[in-house]
């Protein structure tokens, strides 16, 4: 087994009643569920190693013939070993179930970087670019195509290095019929290539390309290049490759999106092709990696029900009286990426991942029974197993029900943490759920004296910035290459009242950014540190905060003067820090 180290991640070790050991691992806290398989975290006991292990149940995959796709997911894995893809380490199996330990990282999805930041700048999506491509380029080079390319596949471990996970859609050359075409329609639609879409087969590689080229977009963007409340809507502009690039993107950058976007496969630029353009290149390093002789005898022994297998373990539980997980001082700090205890415990107001937590100074019992009360009116079905609590969405959202996965450690006497993670259904309606959820457990929730202290000073300000929000929507306008639309009317079609909307501008400002001189900086964090005790005077005159098309999109600082107001700003008047001050006492 490779003795590559996957970063931390807090083992959550045990559980609420008892600890699980798998062979060399013990297992921890659930990371995901799907319909044929959950992943949790787990530690090897021999070396400390945090990984991450998917456990299959052989007789759902018996019963559902998915024999044969199970093999071609470990196969695939098996295949890769490059530094830009989630690696595997091992296969096991019991009698009854089937263990894939993999490489575990901390760093999250790429794509929580562009939900709670908005776009990257042009260099920092170029550096990400450069490993997709090359981990592509690796993964087509052994005969695997992944087929199912998006942000929320590609994570970044703790040192911001893309990791492209998620091969269970992939499919091996055996896959490849006759005409050397796949012929199995997967992925996300609006990642997906117009030939896939089309169903009369398609390169594995192109499309993959297509898929690449959308996400280079979205991380230029923050938006996707097809998008249609619609299906056939949506699959009409991605047959027509009907999109067109923002005014931010560099010419250079904008011809590479168009030569991968083009819907015409055998006209599409080629990997190689990319590896030598010159956007490409700038900055370019190529992965140093040694590569390793991989051979898949072993993988049909996963089935094999003989005792002496050497790949068939015994899954052992130790029990014990049920108590909170307690949680080490090195679990502790290893949950906090980098080390910085200051991220250990979000803000409320922070901003919201796939995973989120809070502490509590309250009893276990008290703050699983104010959870269940908070969750119920939110149409949430909740299922308790001493301290760990599943919550399961009664309707079905934009990528089906949602469901977290609750678990309380405790990390001193009389001080708890509370883990939440999204274990299926789409992270901005966990956002949204997380954000009504903290409001029925603010009684519960214990801040730390710097947070009490935020709160205190900001927390008026924010109220007032609600109020300027409700009073004029323009507020919210954030691009004007696409006809000054306010993005609320964006998340109102994903299902978002105003209130919503509002709220998640407040946690998420770098949803809302706005154009100065093609500076895009988000315009509620100079609310909220400029004007922190002025809003009050501000309320009267909405149109400070408008924009003049007539004057390259800068605001209208002179009706503001005009109006009578003497105080703006600084960003607007372009003043230092002493000339504003000398402002706001003049403004008193």
């Amino acid at each position: 087994m490779a003795s590559r180290s996957s970063g931390g991640g807090g083992s959550g070790s045990g559980s609420s009643s008892g600890r699980t050991r798998v062979g060399r691992y013990e297992l921890g806290r659930t990371l995901g569920e799907g319909t044929f398989a959950k992943v949790k975290f787990a530690r090897n006991v021999e070396t400390g190693e945090n990984v991450a292990i998917k456990i299959l149940d052989k007789e759902k995959v018996l019963k559902h013939k998915m024999i044969g796709q199970i093999k071609r997911e470990i196969s695939t894995m098996k295949l890769i070993r490059h530094p830009n893809v989630i690696r595997m380490y091992e296969v096991m199996a019991s009698k009854t179930k089937i263990y894939i330990v993999m490489e575990f990282v901390t760093g999250g999805e790429l794509f929580d970087k562009i939900a709670t930041k908005g776009r990257l700048k042009e260099d920092e999506a170029r550096k990400y670019f450069q490993q997709l491509i090359n981990a592509v380029d690796y993964c087509h080079s052994r005969g695997v195509y992944h087929r199912d390319l998006k942000p929320e596949n590609l994570l970044l471990d703790a040192n911001g290095v893309l990791k492209v996970s998620d091969f269970g859609l992939s499919a091996l050359p055996q896959q490849v019929r006759e005409d050397g075409l796949l012929h199995t329609t997967c992925g996300t639609p609006n990642y997906v290539a117009p030939e896939v879409i089309n169903n009369k087969g398609y390169d594995g590689a192109k499309a993959d390309l297509w898929s690449c080229g959308v996400i280079l977009f979205v991380l230029m963007a923050g938006f996707l290049p097809f998008e249609e409340s619609n299906l056939m809507a949506l699959y009409k502009k991605i047959f027509k490759a009907d999109f067109s690039c923002p005014a931010w993107f560099s010419s250079s950058a904008k011809k590479l999106i168009k030569r991968i976007l083009d819907p015409n496969p055998s006209t599409r630029i080629t990997i190689a092709e990319i590896l030598e353009n010159e956007w490409f290149k700038k900055g370019y390093k190529p992965p140093v990696f040694e590569h390793e002789d991989v051979t898949l005898d072993d993988v049909n022994a996963i089935f094999n029900e003989s005792a002496d297998s050497p790949n068939l373990v015994v899954e052992r539980r130790e029990e014990r009286p049920p108590t909170p997980v307690t949680m080490n001082a090195f679990e502790l700090i290893s949950k906090s990426q980098g080390l910085n205890l200051n991220s250990l415990f979000e803000k409320q107001m922070g901003l919201v991942k796939r995973e989120t937590r809070f502490t509590s100074k309250s009893p276990a019992n008290e703050i699983i029974s104010k959870i269940e009360e908070a969750a119920a009116p939110m149409g949430f079905d909740v299922k308790k197993n001493n301290y760990k609590m599943k919550l399961h969405g009664e309707k079905s959202g934009r990528k089906g029900h949602l469901s977290i996965a609750t678990e309380i450690f405790e990390v001193a006497p009389s001080l708890h943490m509370v883990e939440l993670r999204k274990t299926g259904g789409d992270t901005l309606e966990f956002h949204k759920f997380y954000k009504n959820l903290s409001t029925g457990l603010k009684d519960i929730v214990w801040k730390t004296g710097d947070e009490a202290k935020d709160e205190a000073s900001n927390g008026w300000g924010f109220k007032d910035l609600h109020a300027l929000a409700y009073q004029d929507p323009i507020l919210l306008v954030s691009s004007v290459e696409n006809t000054l639309i306010p993005k609320l009317d964006y998340l109102e079609s994903l299902g978002f009242s105003k209130a919503d909307a509002v709220g998640m501008v407040l946690r998420c400002p770098g949803l809302f950014t706005f154009s100065v001189e093609n500076n895009f900086k988000p315009k509620f964090k100079y609310f909220a540190e400029g004007m922190n005790g002025r809003l009050e005077e501000l309320k009267g005159f909405p149109q400070y905060f408008a924009f003049s098309l007539e004057k390259r999109i800068k605001p209208r600082h002179a009706e503001v003067v005009q109006s009578g107001v003497k105080i703006a700003l600084p960003l607007m008047l372009k003043t230092t820090d002493e000339e504003f001050r000398e402002l706001l006492r003049q403004g008193s």
